[in-house]
């Protein structure tokens, strides 16, 4: 009897919706196509989908690319991208939820999210999330599924927490949704985010690397692990754009994906986002509590009632054309308004005035 073996590799490179599973080819198994050969061992797949991950090389072999008419021989390991599981079942139902579409053709979509909105159903969030906007926009029963996830993800590549604004990429087709997936993993997509930290960094630019994992007293935050002993590995390339030494507008680019990256590493630093409920950046961090200035500080919370991050820049290789595709949104009201406020402080405390203070 064939046992062909299949495992997850724990590849703490990957990204967090995608992983990677291996299947060693038993020693007694007979010259067969590659296609026909998974289309037997992975869960609700098409030769079509099979053929797709292949030439988009999200399916290697010995960790080489192969063509669809490749024969499995004993021996070989092949190695296959699929989506993880999440934690629930939540059904995806369509619902008419306006989508904020950047650009579109046959094969991706970008959209720009607002803060607040859910990107998929889980727990706590079953419907009116961005996943029940593109069922609903594009007829989920057209749109491709990720596989290796039961649940319908309609053409999610990606995506970023309810309280950040910004861009995510979608997929139209099986072939672009497998060719995306493979870019995410090898983190060659362009992320760029602003955001709004509390004081300045001693350095205008600057990295900030560790392991990052569930927090072991607070199950739903994430922390580093200086010592790598925990969590996966995480890079945060990042640099001051506007510093006002109570906070700061920075720029982040992604290297890895990892949940809450951005909010996590900078407060790693010292730096957290301002206005962050989960990782401290929801009370005065930089500057004296004094009654004034602590009431400056809570109208601005108001103003922007979120973390200030922001997916500003999305850059991917088309995978249809091979053109690299780059593309740019705008800060959000909320944020400028909040970096306005801070400017205009800034301005009072620098003149003397005391203007600031009412503000």
């Amino acid at each position: 009897m064939q046992t062909n073996s299949l495992r997850t590799m724990q590849d703490n490179q990957s990204d967090e919706l995608y992983e990677q599973r291996t299947i060693k080819v038993d020693p007694k198994q007979s010259l067969l196509r590659i296609d026909k050969f998974l289309m037997d061992r992975l869960e609700q797949v098409s030769r079509n989908w099979v053929q797709n991950a292949i030439r988009s090389g999200s399916i290697t072999v010995d960790g080489k690319s192969v063509k669809p008419n490749h024969k499995v021989k004993p021996g070989e390991e092949i190695s296959v991208l699929v989506a993880k599981r999440l934690n629930d079942d939540t059904p995806v139902v369509p619902q008419d939820i306006p989508l904020d579409i950047r650009y579109e053709d046959d094969d991706v979509v970008v959209v720009h999210k607002p803060a607040g909105l859910v990107v998929h159903p889980g727990i706590g969030h079953p419907d009116h999330t961005l996943v029940n906007a593109l069922a609903y926009h594009f007829d989920r029963d057209r749109l491709p599924v990720m596989k290796g996830n039961e649940r319908d993800q309609v053409g999610l590549v990606h995506r970023i927490d309810k309280n950040t604004s910004g861009l995510l990429l979608v997929a139209k087709t099986d072939y672009a949704m497998t060719h995306l997936a493979k870019q995410f993993f090898d983190h060659s997509i362009e992320r760029r985010y602003n955001a709004i930290v509390w004081g300045e960094p001693d350095e205008k630019e600057g990295t900030i690397a560790g392991h990052i994992g569930r927090h072991p007293s607070h199950r739903q935050q994430r922390t580093v692990f200086p010592e790598g002993d925990q969590g996966k590995w995480a890079v945060t390339h990042y640099r001051v754009l506007e510093g006002m030494y109570y906070v700061s507008l920075i720029e982040c680019q992604l290297e890895t994906g990892r949940t809450h990256q951005i909010r996590v590493h900078m407060q790693h630093l010292g730096h957290p986002l301002f206005n962050d409920h989960m990782y401290g950046g929801n009370r005065v961090v930089k500057g004296t509590v004094f009654s004034k200035y602590k009431s400056f500080v809570e109208n601005t919370f108001k103003v922007l009632p979120r973390q200030g991050l922001h997916a500003r820049t999305l850059g991917f290789v088309h995978p249809r054309t091979g053109e690299k595709m780059r593309f740019e949104s705008e800060l959000p009201e909320d944020m400028l308004q909040a970096l306005e406020r801070w400017r205009r402080y800034l301005a009072g405390r620098t003149s003397g005035t005391g203007r600031e203070e009412s503000i």
